[in-house]
């Protein structure tokens, strides 16, 4: 499956793991009785952190002028370890995945967790992996000492 590896740009993959999540929530059992209001208002907020965390990250980039481009890990130019690189090694994705959260809150599903986690550990196989055998590449023994220090996800 390695054919797999750095193929989907993330935001599509996220948005595919939520169309996932939103067509079994319509076919299988398990809804929650919530108010609209009350899931529209919690998912916004959720939503709105996942964007803020990925935008952080985003903006860490930039600043050290180096590729956003998730596809093409071996062209980064910098090790990115300062802002919210220095909480988490993928900002990024770790808002798409708080994305997923807030859809999976707004439908009341509680299934809908495990499109959450599934999005996760395919990342971790088919996106994280590859980067980080491309960053190692790149920055060795830096980049090692990064990994120590800062976690995957959180």
């Amino acid at each position: 499956m390695r054919w797999l590896e750095n193929r989907i740009p993330p935001p599509l993959v996220a948005t595919l793991f939520g169309l996932l999540i939103w067509l079994a929530a319509r076919q299988l059992p398990g809804g929650l009785e919530l108010a609209i209001e009350w899931r529209l208002g919690a998912a916004l907020a959720v939503l709105l952190a996942g964007a803020g965390v990925c935008l952080a990250g985003v903006l860490s980039f930039r600043r050290a002028r180096t590729t956003v481009n998730p596809l093409k890990p071996e062209t980064a130019s910098a090790l990115v370890s300062s802002g919210i690189y220095r909480y988490t090694r993928n900002p990024m994705y770790l808002g798409f995945a708080i994305a997923l959260l807030a859809w999976s809150i707004f439908l009341a599903w509680p299934l809908a967790l495990l499109g959450v986690l599934g999005f996760a550990l395919y990342m971790n196989r088919f996106q994280i992996g590859p980067e980080e055998r491309a960053l190692s590449a790149l920055f060795g023994a830096d980049f090692h000492q990064y990994c120590g220090r800062v976690r995957r996800w959180l």
